[in-house]
């Protein structure tokens, strides 16, 4: 700015030096002043209509930091929903001494035993479980001999019928 009102100034200088009618330069002086004003106006103007702008492009920004905000937090809670690691698990459980049905929420699988709310008895959680037996309805050890005992005889009844369709292929190629 300082370097337009030396411009000014010097501009005015030289019509005063110019100009030796004082009418004249009083008219001169005027008219200078009135353009000066005019520009003045114009560059007011855009001023006011570039803060505009800037106003403008600031809310909608403010907006969209908004919306992006609530995506975010919308992610963030996708995310913990899916990888959360901590979050326990829900199971029904039916109490073997009293037969009494309740849920209770297991933090982790290594807890081995809970307590029935109803009889106080401690239920044995068994996480490897595998088929109940069909007689005791438990998994018991005492079957597992039988059934090595029924996958001996298949093996073996199966080589009988493999060495017999040996012979035949034999008799077959004399």
């Amino acid at each position: 700015m300082s370097n337009i009102k030396g411009k000014y100034v010097q501009i005015l200088e030289d019509l005063e030096n110019n100009i030796k009618n004082p009418e004249d330069l009083d008219y001169a002086k005027e008219k200078m002043m009135e353009l000066s004003m005019a520009f003045m106006d114009v560059i007011d103007r855009l001023t006011a209509l570039t803060d505009a702008k800037i106003k403008e492009i600031e809310a909608r920004q403010e907006e969209i930091n908004n919306k992006v905000s609530n995506v975010q937090s919308l992610v963030n809670e996708i995310e913990s929903d899916i990888y959360e690691e901590d979050e326990g698990y829900e199971f029904e459980i039916v109490c073997p001494y009293c037969n009494y049905e309740f849920t209770a929420d297991i933090e982790e699988d290594e807890k081995e035993e809970i307590k029935c709310p109803k009889c106080n008895n401690i239920i044995e959680l068994d996480w490897d479980q595998e088929e109940d037996c069909s007689s005791c309805g438990t998994n018991c050890p005492h079957h597992s001999s039988q059934v090595a005992e029924e996958d001996k005889k298949y093996k073996l009844h199966d080589e009988d019928d493999n060495s017999d369709d040996q012979d035949n292929k034999e008799d077959e190629d004399m």
